[in-house]
């Protein structure tokens, strides 16, 4: 795994197959953020059999297929939404892309897993949720920073057994590498990326719903700014957010990009989850100037004591192969598609209504 550059995080898991191969077929469109490399890796693991991929640029698809030689190229986008074995479409287009895309493969018969963001505009969720409640078709979201770390899986595992007691309150800090010069042009474009709420902070909203438990969630405030690069006058290179849930419990997140050049790591992911019985504090991707090697940090303090976890081979990624099987069966244990709107909806409203802070 790269450990230099977020667009290229595709965590190694312990293969965990949960179908036969060839029992479960999905391919894969459009290569616009790297993030496809470990969706598409974490799905193989689960057990899924890729089938095609497709990106108008023949580049892409030819470095893909050296990664993933059992992929073979498709000419067309259509000629993998008319593949009758094909159940899943995985994808990490131009954030304003990502509806339009998902609306094809889902009127396609077909479920469709997108990288985050997955939309730019309420006009696209409101279509989306639309398209699902007609089609009943799955419209998945790869929030990569709960359901591809070890140690947010585990955090997850500790709070549904008690372990801090009810959570009241999250903070949370995804600060990232900008890397702007390997950065495709419509990075930096708002009508394309959708803004720093919309990409980097749907994690952390997402992260707030599942941690708290609810989705019945209201933004209570959010800003952006652009303090450092005025050469991409639509990027916001820093955002925040608060965040109040109706069971009581409340949040802040900050996102950036910010990460120092002496990082080891393109960020230094952190969240605090505090409960009524304890705290957990998680450090994602590195433990600074520990001496400790990678990330996955786990610290938990409740009623008896103190404990450290290194989460690192410990609870896998149990999402997808969840993600495969709530396919197959029409189910939805491992992500509700009412979550994935709301983590969206929240993401779109706090952009739209955010501050614009002046540098």
């Amino acid at each position: 795994m790269n450990t230099g550059n977020c667009m290229q995080y595709a965590p190694h898991g312990r293969p965990s197959p949960v179908v036969k191969p060839g029992e479960f077929v999905f391919s894969v469109m459009y290569l616009e953020h790297g993030h496809i490399d470990g969706m598409t890796r974490a799905l193989l693991d689960a057990g899924a059999t890729l089938k095609q991929v497709y990106d108008p640029d023949a580049n892409k698809v030819t470095a893909f297929c050296k990664r993933f030689p059992q992929a073979t190229p498709a000419a067309c986008e259509e000629e993998i939404l008319q593949d009758k074995d094909v159940q899943l479409v995985c994808a990490a287009a131009i954030t304003s892309q990502r509806c339009s895309l998902g609306l094809r493969v889902m009127e396609a018969g077909k479920d469709y897993f997108t990288d985050k963001g997955p939309f730019t505009t309420l006009e696209q969720l409101a279509q989306a949720r639309e398209a699902h409640r007609r089609t009943g078709r799955k419209y998945m979201v790869y929030f990569s920073e709960r359901l591809h770390v070890e140690a947010a899986v585990l955090a997850g595992y500790m709070i549904d057994q008690g372990e801090i007691g009810r959570v009241i309150h999250m903070e949370g800090f995804g600060p990232h590498t900008l890397n702007a010069a390997s950065r495709p042009d419509w990075f930096f474009r708002r009508a394309q990326y959708g803004g720093i709420l919309c990409d980097i902070g749907s994690h952390q909203i997402e992260q707030f719903l599942f941690y708290t438990g609810d989705d019945n969630v209201q933004v209570a405030g959010s800003r952006i700014g652009n303090y450092a690069n005025p050469e991409h006058p639509e990027l916001d290179d820093f955002g925040d957010v608060n965040l109040n849930a109706s069971n009581g419990a409340a949040g802040y997140f900050r996102v950036d990009w910010f990460s120092p050049k002496g990082l080891s790591t393109w960020g230094d992911g952190r969240m605090f989850i505090m409960g009524t019985k304890g705290t957990i504090e998680l450090r994602k991707y590195v433990n600074v100037a520990s001496g400790q090697q990678g990330g996955n940090h786990l610290f938990l303090v409740n009623e008896r004591g103190e404990q450290y976890f290194n989460a690192t081979n410990t609870v896998g990624f149990p999402f997808f192969g969840q993600l495969i099987l709530d396919c197959l069966n029409r189910t939805e244990y491992g992500m509700t598609q009412e979550h994935a709107f709301k983590a969206a909806e929240l993401c779109l409203v706090a952009q739209r209504d955010a501050k614009v802070v002046e540098p």
